[in-house]
């Protein structure tokens, strides 16, 4: 039986499709996935990703959105421990 590489991704939007082209091959991708087998399921969904190549910019404003979640957690934390007192 053969495997589809692509379960799980989704349809991938390319220039010039539309989304009422898209629609069919959306869901000919759910019916491959529901004919597998549990574990050729989870064989064919646990494939690793590749890491997305992002640009310097990009990686400075993802790094400075972590640190900006990371003290906000630290500020919410403070103000809950503060008001119990």
């Amino acid at each position: 039986m053969r495997t589809v590489a692509h379960l799980g991704n989704g349809a991938k939007q390319t220039p010039g499709l539309s989304e009422q082209e898209l629609a069919p091959r959306e869901l000919f991708d759910e019916e491959l996935i529901m004919y597998l087998e549990r574990d050729q399921f989870v064989a064919a969904t646990s494939q690793p990703v590749q890491r997305a190549a992002l640009s310097a910019r990009a990686t400075v404003g993802l790094w400075a959105l972590r640190v900006f979640v990371v003290l906000v957690s630290l500020m919410v934390i403070y103000t809950f421990i503060d008001q119990l007192h």
